[in-house]
This record gives structure tokens, C-alpha cells and sequence, in this order.
């Protein structure tokens, strides 16, 4: 979004300083004024949309993705998340985060897509009242109870009502700035263009999908209403364009997700440009029934106009949302096979659904089997990170894409970022079972244990970090120079993965079993292994030294690999240890009882 203010800011104000010699408007005062207000407008909205979001916490997250197949409930739902967070591109991106991570089906989906249109109206509803003169007592009630509020919601309330009048602020900043445009025959003539259907339209698909914000521009729309500058007739051709636009966001959001993710945002679209195409065939219509329903303004002509405008283009922009998702919802099942034409299953398409194998709700009850499935998930999650670990190896050894072995319609870079998913979803529900055990009435031995767990949980979740976060990267960065390792050198890094893949594979083992002996043998070699670095790290600084040119371009690389495979070692030995304690627990308990 800066770039397209960046780019409009340099293009108006080349043209500003050639017309303000004949137009006797100071071109410059005028932009800045109108661009900062727009700033404020935009950081306004997202600061009143901070607050509602802290205020309404992660229920509308849980609301979401609890829903059922009622439609009703889905567009009810829809239209109340996006009120709290005044975006339907946020709300329709979440729908597809939450279909790609298997939360929500796609069915369940389209209702919430249809709420979220008529949720993003009550933004420009907010917008038409005209408040702009208590802006700045708004700032200042807002900031007061940010600052001195005791009470969490009272601070979030605060900030709401902060973010709220800072909108208002910059509608007045735009607003007043717009004044001499009232008697600017060029830019009349502009606005007045716009009363073609198609050409409003188009204006305002393109601008809404630049800057990303269908309420940013239903905002600059009633500023310019409220300055008498534009009609109802020429405010909903861009109304209509806006909804259109504004599902660029969610397209966006889809590239690289699953068919059902793509076929959420594409839903989207569709939805937005059959009702588009329902309406702009009776604007003159439409407009008349708009007015019919909105209040009447005071004053004559331009007064008259400014008054009435705002009000009447919030009020279609309502009118358009509601009317479009109540005519859309007895279509929803046709459209759904639709959806599946258009965008059918691939033949290599594998439904990757991240979910647990081993945790049952109803074993919560006696710990000590829960403890047990824990402990095979946990064990789950290990073969999962061995995985990555193997794998990794393979893009540093050479710049081909190759298949993942286990999946192969993805390529090995996107197997580990995949697994890597896997690995951070395993965590947060084992990590939350095993409070749910913690809360049940068990031992002090139990309690123990389960704690150990989350340890051992949080340490292997570390390592999927390591290999996700850093190593990834780290293979872009070798593929951009373009070279290979020296031959001794991709030798020792191969050597020293190999070891750290065998700590793995001990870890697994002395975990499925608590075995102590094989944990012991995991921390001991994590010593070897560390001594074995340092030898490798002394032969490349030699090539170093030797000048070996291979060596030279790949030396930050290499040694950073070798690092982050130093660190897997690191917390392999601490999980090891972690295993060990737990084990003289047992040992301890078992004692007592033979005892």
C-alpha cells in the first residue's frame, strides 16, 4: 500500500505544480493535506480495529471455526466478526487459513463469506455520521483512558475510541481540504464521468484493489459527498467496484494453499461480481430506491447535495451487501458444485490434514493412559522432525529440485515446510493435553512426568525452528551464489549430519521406551560430536588460509550450517536428559512401591 501513495504522491504532485499557476488552487497545500488525512484515516481504522480485536480476544477466531453447516449461523457470524475487525478482506483471508488447515470446510465457509460483506457496511455507516467535529475530543477521551485505565477493557475500549476519533480527524483534514475543488471545472467533469456505470466501475475495482481497503475508499467517497462534489449516481458505480476490488486481498492470501483454500477465495469473487452484475444493470432504479429509504437533507443544490449524499451512499452500500447475500444463501449448494467444476481436484492432489493420532479426550480421565498417548504422539512428532532433519541435507548437496521420498508431489523444500506445520500444530495440542492431564487430580510423580513432556515437546518444536526457520533460508542464500561446497567440505558437513540424524534416531528410541541406557548414550555423544565440529571447523578455516576458492564463497554458509546442525545436537542431549529424569522418576516410584 506505500508504494501506490508513493507513486500517486510523486505523479499529483508533478501535475499539481504545472496547473496551480492557471487554476489559482494551491495544487501542493492541497495534496499533502488531503494524502495526510487519508494516513490518518487508514492508521485511525486500524487503531479502532486493534482495540475491538483486543476487546473481543480470540473468541471470534473460536466462534469461527466452531461453526455448523446452518448457513444462517455462517452469515450471522460472518457479518459479527467483520464488524469487530471493520475488514471482510481480514475476515475472508482467515476463512482461508482456516479451510487450508482443515478447521472449516469449505460448505461451512460460504455463509460466514456472504456475513462478511454485510459486515464491512457498518464501517462506511460509522463514516457517514457526520462526527467530525468531536474528533479531537474523541482523541482525547480515548487517549485518557488508554493511559490511565486500570481495567484491561477500559484500555481496549479506550484505544477503540483513540483509533475512532484519529479517523474522523483525517476525514476532516481530507474534507476541508477539498473545498476549492467545489468550483474546479476539470475535476467536476471527472466526477461526473464517473456516473457511467462501466467506467465507475472499473475506477473503483482499481484503486480499492491497490491500496487493499474497500473501507479506505468508501471513506475518501463520502468525503467527496460530503463537499457536495459527488451524487448518488456516481457513488455507486464505484460502490459496485469497491466490493469487487476488494477480493484481491483473499486472492492473494490463496496462492500456494490447498484446492478448497483457492476455492474459498475464489467463492469470494464470485459472490461479489454476480451481485455487481445483478445491480448495474439498474443504478437510475436502484438510486431512486436508495433515496426513498435514506432521509432527506436540508438546504438547496450543493447544501442540499452534501447533506444527503453520504448518507445515501452508505446506505446503498448496506443495501447492495444485504440484498446480495440474502439472494445468494438458497444457492449456496449449486454453487458449491460449482466451485468444484471450476477449480477441480487434481489428480496428484493429496489432502494434507493436520490432526493427531493418539489423543483421546475420554482417556483424560484415568492419567496414567493418557500420559501413555501422549507419549506416543510425542514419539510422532520425533519421526516427523527425523524427517526434516534427513531431508535438509539434500538441497545443500545440489541445486535440482528434488521430490520429497515421502511426498511426492512436493518437492523437498516444501516436505519440511510442510512437516514443519505439522510439527508446530503437534505441539500446541500435545502441550494442551498434557495441561489437561496436569488438571486432573494425579500423583506428584505424574505431575512431574507430564511437566518433563512439555519440556521435551518444547525443545523438539526448537529443533523444527532450527531446520525452518534458519536452515531453509540458508539454502536460498546457497542457491543465489550459484557454487558448490569444496569437495572436503560438503564431506564433513555430510559426515556431521549424518551423525545428528543418528542422535535423532537414538532420541526416538530412548524416548518410546525411557530407556536411560540409550539417553545416556545420546548425551555422551553429543560431546563426541561437539569435539568432532571443532576438528571440521579447524580443516575449513585451513582451506581458509590455503585459499581454496570453493571454500572462500561458501564459508558463511558452511559455517553456519555446521552451527545450526551443533544446536539440534545441543537440545537432542538436553531432550536426553529431560528422558533420563523422567526414567529415575519411574525408577524411584517403582522402589517405593516394592517397598
Amino acid at each position: 500500500m506505500i508504494w501506490v501513495f508513493s507513486i500517486a504522491f510523486i505523479l499529483f504532485w508533478s501535475l499539481a505544480h504545472a496547473a496551480e499557476a492557471s487554476s489559482g488552487i494551491e495544487w501542493t497545500a492541497l495534496l499533502m493535506t488531503v494524502i495526510g488525512g487519508l494516513a490518518l484515516f487508514l492508521f485511525g481504522m486500524e487503531k479502532m480495529s486493534r482495540g475491538m480485536k483486543k476487546a473481543a480476544g480470540d473468541g471470534m477466531r473460536d466462534i469461527m471455526s466452531a461453526l455448523t453447516r446452518n448457513q444462517f449461523v455462517g452469515l450471522f457470524v460472518g457479518a459479527l466478526v467483520t464488524m469487530v475487525i471493520q475488514s471482510s478482506s481480514a475476515t475472508t483471508v482467515m476463512l482461508v487459513s482456516f479451510v487450508q488447515a482443515q478447521l472449516m470446510t469449505l460448505t461451512q465457509s460460504l455463509g460466514v463469506i456472504l456475513g462478511a460483506g454485510i459486515g464491512a457496511t457498518v464501517t462506511a455507516q460509522l463514516v457517514a455520521f457526520k462526527l467530525t467535529d468531536y474528533a479531537l475530543l474523541m482523541i482525547a477521551i480515548g487517549f485518557a483512558m488508554t493511559l490511565f485505565g486500570r481495567k484491561e477493557s477500559t484500555k481496549y475500549f479506550g484505544e477503540t475510541l483513540f483509533g475512532f476519533g484519529i479517523l474522523f480527524f483525517g476525514m476532516k483534514l481530507m474534507s476541508d481540504a477539498m473545498v476549492p475543488l467545489r468550483t474546479y471545472e476539470p475535476f467536476l467533469k471527472v466526477l461526473k464521468g464517473l456516473e457511467n456505470p462501466w467506467m465507475g466501475l472499473l475506477f473503483g475495482c482499481v484503486f480499492t484493489a491497490l491500496i487493499q481497503s474497500s473501507s479506505a475508499f468508501t471513506g475518501i467517497m463520502i468525503v467527496l459527498a460530503q463537499q457536495g462534489l459527488l451524487s448518488l449516481e456516481a457513488g455507486i458505480p464505484l460502490i459496485l467496484g469497491t466490493n469487487v476490488g476488494t477480493t484481491i486481498t483473499a486472492i492473494l492470501a490463496s496462492m500456494g494453499a490447498s484446492r478448497d483454500a483457492k476455492r474459498v477465495a475464489l467463492a469470494h469473487f464470485l459472490f461479489r461480481v454476480a451481485g455487481v452484475l445483478v445491480f448495474a444493470f439498474w443504478i437510475p432504479y436502484f438510486a431512486e430506491l436508495v433515496r426513498w429509504f435514506s432521509p432527506e437533507g436540508h438546504g438547496v443544490g450543493l447544501e442540499r447535495l452534501a447533506t444527503e449524499a453520504p448518507r445515501q451512499i452508505a446506505n446503498a452500500h448496506t443495501f447492495f451487501n444485504v440484498s446480495s447475500a440474502f439472494l445468494a444463501l438458497p444457492f449456496l449448494k449449486p454453487f458449491h458444485k460449482l466451485l468444484h467444476v471450476l477449480l477441480p481436484k487434481r489428480e496428484n492432489e493429496h489432502v494434507m490434514v493436520q490432526t493427531t493420532k493418539y489423543l483421546r479426550d475420554s482417556a483424560l480421565a484415568t492419567p496414567a493412559v493418557a500420559i501413555k498417548l501422549a507419549r506416543s504422539e510425542i514419539s510422532r512428532m520425533a519421526g516427523t522432525l527425523k524427517g526434516m532433519l534427513e531431508s535438509v541435507i539434500v538441497p545443500f548437496q545440489t541445486n535440482e529440485r528434488h521430490p520429497d521420498p515421502w511426498y511426492p508431489h512436493m518437492t523437498v523444500v516444501e516436505a519440511i515446510v510442510f512437516r514443519e506445520e505439522k510439527v508446530d500444530f503437534l505441539e500446541k495440542s500435545i502441550v494442551e493435553y498434557l495441561r489437561n492431564i496436569g488438571r486432573q487430580e494425579i500423583a506428584k510423580e505424574q505431575i512431574k512426568e507430564v511437566y518433563a513432556m512439555m519440556s521435551i515437546v518444547n525443545d523438539m518444536e526448537s529443533i523444527g525452528d532450527v531446520i525452518q526457520k534458519n536452515m531453509i533460508p540458508l539454502i536460498r542464500k546457497k542457491r543465489l551464489l550459484n557454487t558448490d561446497f569444496s569437495e572436503e567440505g560438503k564431506n564433513e558437513l555430510i559426515a556431521f549430519h549424518t551423525k545428528i540424524v543418528k542422535q535423532m534416531a537414538r532420541l526416538d528410541d530412548a524416548f518410546k521406551g525411557m530407556d536411560m541406557e540409550i539417553a545416556e548414550k545420546v548425551m555422551s555423544k553429543e560431546e563426541k560430536y561437539s569435539d568432532l565440529e571443532i576438528d571440521f571447523r579447524k580443516r575449513h578455516l585451513r582451506r581458509l588460509q590455503d585459499e581454496m576458492e570453493a571454500s572462500i564463497e561458501t564459508h558463511e554458509i558452511h559455517m553456519e550450517l555446521m552451527d545450526l546442525l551443533k544446536q539440534i545436537n545441543a537440545y537432542a542431549a538436553h531432550i536426553a536428559q529431560t528422558i533420563q529424569y523422567i526414567g529415575e522418576k519411574r525408577e524411584s516410584t517403582q522402589n517405593k512401591v516394592a517397598v
